[in-house]
Parts: structure tokens; C-alpha cells; sequence
């Protein structure tokens, strides 16, 4: 698997309602993406998630905007008044990720887009793998693009890299906050999908996507001897938690039936 590499040329606008300050910006592709910072917040961390996260989601034949890999250099600030932001330029110097700008998306909203109980349950599905706590009515990290569904915002995904001590131990428990999911009222075929969303996970496609995981965003974890095995660590956790039977599967039935 191999992602697109762009440059940043412009700054065009923050997106302030995103907690890590994404932004719009233009590449030298002529292309206009969502910037998310490697200096923001949760660090490289939150873009490992966005990336094996959006990248699993599309091995799922789920809709994902393109991700790519964007080099920003630190001359991008100099054109922005905000303080807050030029220092979050610079802090992000180096090699970052965006997603493909959608123009004239609409935030999804359940009651006036339908979406039928197969998608409904492959993202729910999705979700409760990844551990994706963040698709609630709340903020429901989708937009309707062109009539279609598409997901957004995968950073807090993968929550276990934030504790490697026994994450592997945890690697097969359920995710209770699926309760909370978004989707989940529409989601009544879990069971009937989850066979067909396991097999497409295998173990080569696993492999591809936590190897395009770049360098600069690995070794910063004390207990891991080199970034290989910190790769290995990833995909460990992932296979692990995708074999069956799969507590969070039966979780997440659990969840919907009691909505029912």
C-alpha cells in the first residue's frame, strides 16, 4: 500500500471546530485537503490513528476521503497573524497527514439522512474493531458528500497506543462506549455481516497498512527496542482482536438489541 506525498503551499483556514485545530489547505497538487498537525495535541499518535483507521475502513469498502501524506514547512507560518497557529505550523514541520477536502459537505445528520441496516452495521462493525469512540449523536465524524456518506476523523481510534503496558491482553475486549455509536439504532445486521467484514481484514492487507506507518512518527515508546517492533506491536494488536470470536461483535448486538 502506497499513500500520495504533497506539499503544503497555502494556509487557507482553521477548522476550529475540530479539538486538534485541523485545517484547510492547498497542496502543490492543486488539490485542497484537511490538514490534521502532528504538533496538535495527541501528537503522531493521532495520525497513526487516522491513518490505520482510514485505511482499514477503506480494506472495508467503507467511503473514506483519500489520505495522504503532506510535508509542511515551517515558511507556511509566515503568512498567518494567529500566534496559536504559527506555532502549531512549526511544531508540525516534517511529515503530517490530511484527508481530501470535501466541498459542500454536509454534517451528517441521522434524522434526515437515512442510512439502511447493511452500512449501518459495517460502520458500527468497523468502529467496535478500531476501538472509534467518537461517532456519537454528538459528533457524529461523518459528512454527506454528492448524496453519499462519508467518514471523517478517525484520530481517536486505536486508543490503546495511549497505554502499551498489557495492551496486547486487551487487545480482545469489547468496546462498551458502542452503546453510544451513532449508527447503532440501524444497525440490525451485525451478525449476518460479520463474517464477510473479518475475511476482508487479512493478514497481508493488515500488514501493508501498519507498514506505511512512517518512521517519524515511531519511536517515541520507551518499550519497544526499534521501530519495527513497534510496527509489530500494531499489527499484533489488530490481528489479535480480528480473530474469533470477537467480543466486541457480540457487544455491540448486545448494545443494539437493547435499543429494540
Amino acid at each position: 500500500m502506497e499513500l500520495r506525498t504533497v506539499t503544503a503551499t497555502r494556509y487557507v483556514t482553521p477548522l476550529r471546530e475540530g479539538g486538534s485545530l485541523p485545517a484547510i489547505i492547498e497542496a502543490d497538487d492543486s488539490g485542497m485537503y484537511v490538514l490534521k498537525f502532528r504538533g496538535a495535541g495527541q501528537g503522531p499518535k493521532a495520525l497513526i490513528a487516522e491513518l490505520v483507521g482510514g485505511e482499514l475502513a477503506r480494506a472495508l469498502d467503507l467511503p473514506v476521503p483519500e489520505i495522504v501524506f503532506v510535508e509542511v514547512d515551517a515558511e507556511l507560518a509566515r503568512t498567518e497573524p494567529d500566534p496559536e497557529i504559527q506555532d502549531l505550523i512549526r511544531a508540525s514541520t516534517g511529515l503530517n497527514l490530511a484527508l481530501d477536502y470535501l466541498p459542500g459537505a454536509v454534517t451528517f445528520d441521522p434524522l434526515a439522512w437515512p442510512v439502511d441496516a447493511e452500512l449501518a452495521s459495517r460502520i458500527v462493525w468497523f468502529d467496535a474493531f478500531v476501538t472509534n469512540i467518537d461517532r456519537s449523536p454528538r459528533n457524529a465524524n461523518m459528512m454527506v458528500w454528492h448524496r453519499q456518506l462519508w467518514l471523517i476523523d478517525h484520530g481517536a481510534a486505536l486508543y490503546f497506543h495511549h497505554a502499551w503496558d498489557g495492551a496486547l491482553a486487551r487487545s480482545r475486549f469489547p468496546l462498551a462506549q458502542i452503546r453510544d455509536h451513532v449508527l447503532l439504532p440501524m444497525a440490525s445486521r451485525l451478525a449476518e455481516i460479520d463474517a464477510d467484514m473479518a475475511s476482508r481484514l487479512d493478514c497481508g492487507r493488515v500488514r501493508d497498512i501498519v507498514a506505511s506507518i512512517p518512521d517519524a512518527w515511531l519511536g517515541h515508546e520507551p518499550g519497544f527496542a526499534s521501530l519495527d517492533a513497534h510496527r509489530a506491536a500494531y499489527l499484533d494488536w489488530l490481528q489479535q482482536r480480528i480473530e474469533a470470536p470477537r467480543a466486541f461483535v457480540e457487544e455491540a448486538i448486545r448494545a443494539h438489541a437493547a435499543l429494540v
